[in-house]
């Protein structure tokens, strides 16, 4: 127990101790001084052995009856006395037991104390996520169910009550706290070697900016993740080094850009993030025509560069008449009013748009906005905003082509930034190549894998390529193609394109099939089962390694003998 929990617990119970202890010694000096008479009619008095006997069972009401002889009346009157005062006093010390089991303050010290011994167990990586909201949640139970730990820091203490009812696969440890306490940050292992990351994808800025600074000063090595929606704020976060600052509003304008001018590339990032490797009806947006986008906020800001950026005409409809004046003198194409009156839709030109977005904060707003310009023009696309994941039946029963849930998109990832590191660096790799490069890289997966590739995350180390380690201690060549060949047969290859190689600092996208593969590289594949389990079987298995490698007898090979039955 922590030492505080347990100074508690002694200052707490030193009076009630201090009443049962000094109604003991009433009752035993008074069987002392009281003489009584034994067998011969003598006069005797108690040991005060035998008297702390005597109270102890009496007190306790096991009551073994008078020993050593009948006792005399003066002794039975003390007895008595003696059993109504040890009542009192056992009173008065287990009301004070109950209490001190009832109160918050230790309580929360014994929390925090076995918190404090969670953390001081955990032997494998975690993540501390700062606030247990819809997004953590979600990206907890991710996390959870592929066996990476988590621990969370929540200044509600009603929220942490919540995670009991949750049944991850994994125990979470939660510590109540406030993240303005740099100790809370401390308590929950950011100095630990296994701490990987933290996270806080909080709605408010300046508390993320804050955890971001206290983390990096804690402990300059860890992973920072967070959520910035405004520039200011993204700008300080990017100065102080912040790995990953996620803006939910630019994740939704990247990806309707890439659905205007680089549908390919957004296949490929949707496939990333798990989805089927093509297209949905939802994605193919009308490339030419006006777009009409109700909201300037945020993501309005954001829609408008991956508009202009990608050459599409629009025009803007904001409630605000203050910024609509500012936004007028910088030449942006605006109009002032709701974006639900029919009126200003026709006025914008909805039955010559291709697209409407409904843009704003408020869910019910949207819908309006939507259902108003498809009575106008029942063949315009329609986009919408979904702010609430709880919102997501009526969103559905709107008939609404492509719905954009800013909560999911951040949720995936920060998943996928946690939890697939190669695929995220990837992502970032090719978010500024063209659509015919995007184009080229789907037809080969295509051609090669087939539509439905999976993805393979993997490393030269001792954990995943052990025979390979031993190979190349020996100074000894293994070109990337090695892991693509097949263990049946070394002169075919696998369903397998090896997508990303990371060599320290080092990135290379769609690496060289003849590049020689050196301790340390981490591997992204694209493929199938079977050729991921090629792949993994090279790597660890010296003689499979050397059968990819050598590939003049198959007698080393498992595999190949059972293929061939040689």
């Amino acid at each position: 127990m922590d030492n505080t929990a347990l100074f508690l617990i002694i200052r707490r119970l030193r009076v009630p101790m201090f009443v049962l202890i000094t109604t003991f010694a009433i009752s035993i000096l008074g069987m002392v001084l009281i003489p009584g008479v034994d067998e011969q009619g003598k006069a005797y008095h108690l040991s005060f052995f035998d008297a702390f006997y005597f109270v102890t069972y009496t007190a306790s009401t096991i009551g073994f009856g008078e020993t050593p002889y009948t006792f005399t009346y003066p002794q039975r009157l003390w007895v008595s006395f003696s059993i109504y005062l040890s009542v009192i006093g056992w009173f008065y010390a287990i009301g004070a037991i109950v209490a001190l089991m009832q109160d918050k303050v230790l309580a929360s010290q014994i929390d925090l104390a076995k918190f404090r011994g969670k953390i001081h167990n955990i032997r494998e990586p975690f993540i501390i996520f700062v606030g247990y909201n819809l997004l953590a949640k979600s990206i907890i139970r991710k996390l959870s169910d592929e066996g990476i730990q988590s621990v969370v820091i929540e200044n509600d203490a009603m929220r942490i009550d919540e995670m009991v009812l949750a049944n991850y696969t994994l125990e979470i440890p939660a510590l109540h706290g406030d993240i303005n306490d740099p100790d809370v940050l401390r308590m929950a292992g950011i100095n630990k070697p296994q701490c990987q990351a933290v996270v806080s994808l909080s709605s408010d800025d300046a508390m993320n900016l804050h955890t971001a600074m206290a983390a990096k000063l804690l402990n300059p090595r860890v992973k920072v993740i967070v959520e910035a929606t405004y520039e200011e704020y993204a700008d300080n976060l990017n100065t102080i080094g912040i790995e990953i600052v996620e803006n939910p509003f630019k994740i939704v304008a990247k990806r309707l850009y890439m659905g205007l001018r680089a549908p390919s590339l957004l296949m490929l990032e949707q496939w990333i993030y798990g989805e089927p490797l093509q297209l949905h009806p939802r994605d193919m947006i009308p490339t030419e025509g006006k777009y009409i986008v109700c909201g300037y906020g945020r993501m309005g800001k954001a829609l408008r560069i991956a508009l202009k950026r990608a050459g599409i005409e629009y025009v803007f409809i904001e409630t605000n008449p203050k910024k609509v004046r500012q936004l007028r003198k910088d030449d942006v194409h605006i109009m002032v009013g709701e974006g639900q009156d029919k009126r200003l839709l026709l006025e914008a030109g909805v039955k010559e748009a291709s697209c409407i977005i409904a843009g704003m904060n408020d869910d019910f707003i949207n819908l309006s906005i939507v259902m108003a310009a498809k009575k106008l023009n029942p063949g315009i696309f329609t986009i919408a905003r979904q702010n609430n994941i709880h919102d997501d039946s009526v969103f559905k029963a709107a008939d609404i082509d492509r719905v954009t849930i800013v909560k999911n998109l951040l949720i995936n990832q920060t998943y996928i930034a946690i939890a697939r590191p190669l695929s995220e660096r990837f992502l970032q790799l090719i978010k500024n190549k063209g659509a015919e490069w995007g184009d080229g890289l789907i037809m080969t997966l295509k051609q090669i894998i087939g539509d439905n590739p999976e993805k393979l995350e993997t490393a030269v180390d001792e954990e995943h390529a052990y025979a390979l380690c031993r190979h190349l201690e020996k100074g000894r060549a293994a070109p990337l193609e090695i892991l693509l060949r097949s263990r049946r047969d070394h002169r075919y290859c696998n369903q397998a394109v090896a997508l990303y190689l990371r060599r320290g600092d080092e990135d290379f996208l769609l690496p060289d099939p003849d590049m020689p593969l050196q301790i340390g590289d981490q591997l992204l594949f694209a493929g199938d089962r079977e050729s991921f389990e090629d792949i993994a079987y090279s790597m660890e298995n010296l003689y499979e390694l050397e059968y990819v490698l050598e590939g003049k007898s198959c007698a080393t090979s498992v595999s190949c003998r059972l293929h061939t039955g040689r």
